[in-house]
């Protein structure tokens, strides 16, 4: 991960995440590692405070990958609600790469395999927190 961007989280979004990935279900998942680096990095802010632009859990995003021009419209969920046509788990690692960031920021993240890709982020297309649901 060379070009890491600051980004901003829910302090709803930490409290759960930390829970959630202290788990002994999701405490081995491959990547694990790398969120729960990230969660520790961001600046927390209040469900009230976060700007609109920022993606934060259950957010629905549009982005592309700048390594093959790939572009996504999904919505990051917790691992429990992903599966479904249109959602990306936070514990996959686009998930993880784009939780906090903000509409026009860019980050490099490596997948297993090794493989690189170079996510950057269009629109946040819903926020929960924009539409006034801070307890979702």
């Amino acid at each position: 991960m060379k070009n890491i961007p600051p980004i901003i989280i829910t302090s709803l979004d930490q409290a759960r995440l930390e829970r959630l990935f202290s788990s002994r279900n999701y405490s081995q998942l491959p990547g694990i590692d790398a969120l729960i680096d990230e969660i520790d990095r961001a600046s927390v802010v209040e469900p009230t405070e976060v700007p609109p632009d920022v993606i934060t859990m259950n957010s629905t995003i549009r982005f592309v990958d700048d390594m093959n021009g790939s572009e996504h419209q999904l919505t990051l969920v917790y691992p429990d609600e992903a599966g479904a046509h249109g959602t990306i788990s936070i514990a996959a690692p686009v998930g993880s790469a784009l939780l906090g960031l903000s509409v026009g920021q860019s980050i490099r993240w490596q997948v297993p395999g090794g493989r690189e890709l170079n996510l950057r982020v269009l629109e946040v297309i819903r926020q929960p927190e924009a539409m006034g649901e801070y307890l979702r």
